[in-house]
C-alpha cells in the first residue's frame, strides 16, 4: 500500500511539473500544417513538369528519352530520401518536439530548393552538376521524410476527437496546393516562354521565387505551441529499435492505405502530364488542364477529411481505393491518347476519389501508431510507402512503356497496389475514436 502511494505521488508530482500547452486556434494548426507542404510539394510538382528541361540541361549526352528517365530517377530519388529524413528528423519530433522538427524541415527544404534554382548545368562545371542536382534532391527527400508526416502528426494531435480529419485534411491541402502553385508556374513558364528560353532559364524561376513560401513558414511555424501529445513523448525515450520493430503491424497496414492513392496521384497529375506536354505542339495546354483538375482535388481533400470524422475513415478509404481501380484504366487512357477536354475528364474521373482519400489518410495513419514513437514510425512507414509506390510512379511508368511498349501498362500498377491495399484494410479495426494518448 505504502508502495503504491509512492508511485501515486510521484506521478501527481511529475504531472504537476509536465508545462501545459497553451491553446491554439485551430486556423493557426491549419496553417502551421498547410504552409511548410505547399514548398515542399510545389518544388516535388515543378520539377516534375519541368523534367524534360532539367534532363536536357544536366543530362545532356544522352538521347532525349534517356534524358526524361534520368530525370524522373533523379525525380525518385528525392523520394528514397526520405526514409533517413524520416528517421532522424522522426526523433527530433518524438524527442526534442513536433515544433523542433517542423522549423528544421521548412528550413533544409527551402535552402535546397532555392539552390536547385541556381545550380550550374553539365556545360559550365561537368559532371558536378549532375551530382549537385542529385545531393540538393537528397536534402528535399530528407526534409520531407519528416515534414509532411511531423505536420499531420502535429495538426491530428492538436484536433479535437470529432474534427481530426478536417483538421488534419489541411496538410493534404497544402500539398495540393503546392502542385497547383508548380502547375501554373510550368504553364506560365511555358506560355509566356519561348521552348527555348525555358530550357535555358524560364525552369529556375519557380526554384527561386520559392524562397518566399520559406520565409512565410518559418515566420509562422517559431510560434507554434507544442501539442500535449507531443509533451509526454519528449519526457518519455523509449529505445528506437525495439519501438520500431513492435510497430510493425500499423506499418504494414499504412502502405495499404497509402500506396494505391499515391501511385494514382503521382501518375495522374505529374507523369501524364509531362508526357502529354512534350508530345504536343500545345503543350502548355494540358497543364493549364492539370492545374484546373487540380483544384478539384484540393476541394475534395477536406470533405474527404470531413466525411470521415462522421463516416469511419476505414469504411470510407476502402470505398474510395476500389472506386479508384475501376476509374483508374479509362481514365488513364483518355488522359493518354485524348483531346485536351478529354483529357481534363479523365483526370476529373479521378480528382474526386484521389482528392477524398488524400484529405482522410492523415488522420487515419496517425491512429494507428502509438504514442511512444509515433513520428519516427509513421514517418518511417509513409516515407518506405511513397518511395515504392509514389515517388517511383513516374519512373516505373517510364521504364514500363519504354521497355514494353504498352503505355496503358501503369494502370494496372495502380490495380495492383489496389489489391493489396484491400487486403490489408479489411481486417483492421476503426480508428476515429481510438485514444492519441495510448
Amino acid at each position: 500500500m505504502t508502495h503504491a502511494f509512492e508511485q501515486h505521488s510521484a506521478c501527481v508530482t511529475a504531472c504537476e511539473h509536465t508545462p501545459s500547452p497553451i491553446p491554439q486556434s485551430p486556423l493557426r494548426t491549419a496553417l502551421a500544417g498547410l504552409i511548410g507542404n505547399v514548398l515542399e510539394w510545389f518544388d516535388f510538382a515543378v520539377y516534375g513538369y519541368f523534367a524534360t528541361q532539367i534532363g536536357s540541361q544536366f543530362f545532356p549526352q544522352v538521347s532525349a528519352a534517356a534524358q526524361q528517365l534520368l530525370a524522373f530517377a533523379v525525380f525518385a530519388i528525392g523520394f528514397l530520401a526520405r526514409p533517413v529524413g524520416s528517421l532522424v528528423l522522426g526523433m527530433v519530433g518524438d524527442r526534442i518536439g513536433r515544433r523542433a522538427l517542423l522549423t528544421v524541415s521548412i528550413a533544409l527544404m527551402g535552402g535546397s530548393t532555392l539552390l536547385i534554382g541556381l545550380l550550374p548545368t553539365y556545360q559550365q562545371i561537368g559532371l558536378a552538376a549532375p551530382l549537385l542536382l542529385v545531393t540538393m534532391r537528397l536534402i528535399q527527400g530528407f526534409s520531407v521524410g519528416g515534414e509532411f508526416t511531423g505536420s499531420m502528426v502535429y495538426t491530428t494531435e492538436s484536433a479535437s476527437a470529432m474534427t481530426r480529419g478536417l483538421i488534419s485534411s489541411s496538410t493534404a491541402a497544402g500539398v495540393t496546393i503546392g502542385f497547383i502553385l508548380g502547375s501554373g508556374s510550368a504553364w506560365l513558364a511555358n506560355a509566356l516562354l519561348s521552348r527555348g528560353e525555358v530550357v535555358a532559364w524560364g525552369w529556375r524561376i519557380p526554384f527561386v521565387a520559392s524562397v518566399i513560401f520559406c520565409i512565410v513558414g518559418w515566420l509562422l511555424r517559431r510560434g507554434l505551441r507544442e501539442t500535449a501529445e507531443g509533451l509526454r513523448s519528449v519526457a518519455n525515450h523509449p529505445p528506437l529499435i525495439p519501438s520500431l520493430i513492435a510497430d510493425w503491424p500499423p506499418m504494414l497496414q499504412t502502405f495499404g492505405i497509402l500506396a494505391t492513392t499515391n501511385a494514382a496521384y503521382y501518375l495522374t497529375f505529374t507523369y501524364i502530364v509531362e508526357r502529354r506536354k512534350n508530345s504536343s505542339a500545345g503543350g502548355s495546354e494540358f497543364l493549364l488542364a492539370n492545374t484546373l483538375s487540380l483544384i478539384l482535388v484540393l476541394i475534395a481533400k477536406p470533405l474527404g477529411g470531413w466525411l470521415s470524422d462522421h463516416t469511419g475513415r476505414r469504411r470510407l478509404m476502402m470505398v474510395l481505393t476500389a472506386a479508384i481501380m475501376c476509374l483508374i484504366y479509362p481514365a488513364f487512357r483518355l488522359m493518354l491518347y485524348g483531346t485536351p477536354l478529354q483529357f481534363v475528364f479523365g483526370q476529373l474521373l479521378l480528382a474526386l476519389p484521389i482528392g477524398m482519400a488524400l484529405g482522410l489518410q492523415g488522420a487515419m495513419v496517425v491512429e494507428i501508431f502509438p504514442l511512444r514513437t509515433r513520428v519516427t514510425s509513421m514517418s518511417l512507414a509513409y516515407s518506405i510507402t511513397l518511395a515504392l509506390a509514389g515517388g517511383t510512379a513516374p519512373f516505373v511508368a517510364a521504364l514500363f512503356i519504354e521497355t514494353l511498349g504498352q503505355p496503358l501498362a501503369p494502370a494496372y500498377y495502380v490495380i495492383l497496389h489496389g489489391i493489396v491495399g484491400l487486403a490489408l484494410m479489411w481486417p483492421m479495426r476503426e480508428t476515429n475514436t481510438r485514444s492519441l494518448n495510448e
